[in-house]
């Protein structure tokens, strides 16, 4: 099988997508740890580690295809967060990018009938369901639990309960 200059650079642009959200996480994960909120910190480097089983994913697609792989250099991201719910915000729009991305490409595979990529990206069309939903959720317990020292310290706590919860694993 033979893919698209298209396809293979969008699904390289992926690739440079997730090593930047597994850097950025790391980051976030960083200055949890640093900031004291443990249970933050172990669901982001989760959650970076994820991102780069992600990348890891395309890339051993793209090889299995025999097509040349663009290892990304990854730009530096933010270490200076101001909350919890803040870099749980960015996560959040991080994800939403992230969707919109393999939206677009899904929709490429559909114009240019490249079956094959449209059946793998299906596991990411659905992992983007969970992930969106993921950080909504989160974020609903600051209007439910507050804003507060105590109700941080115990959003902090469930952050950690969900970092110790294995995602199901995708077919």
């Amino acid at each position: 099988m033979k893919l698209s200059a298209k396809m293979t650079k969008a699904l390289n642009d992926q690739i440079a997508m997730e090593a930047f959200a597994s850097n950025y996480y790391l980051s976030m994960a960083s200055w949890s740890q640093i900031t004291g909120y443990e249970g933050t910190a172990g669901l982001f480097y989760a959650q970076s580690d994820e991102e780069r089983m992600h990348m890891l994913k395309i890339i051993k697609f793209l090889n299995d295809l025999g097509v040349t792989v663009v290892i990304p250099a990854v730009k530096q991201p933010p270490k200076d967060f101001k909350s919890i719910e803040g870099i749980c915000k960015i996560a959040l729009k991080n994800e939403q990018a992230v969707t919109a991305s393999i939206n677009k490409i899904v929709e490429l595979a559909q114009k240019e009938k490249d079956h094959s990529t449209f059946t793998f990206l299906q596991w990411f069309v659905d992992e983007q369901v969970q992930e969106e939903t993921k950080f909504e959720t989160i974020l609903q317990k600051f209007e439910l639990i507050g804003r507060d020292k105590l109700a941080i310290n115990e959003i902090d706590k469930i952050l950690g309960t969900m970092a110790a919860t294995p995602e199901p694993a995708a077919n």
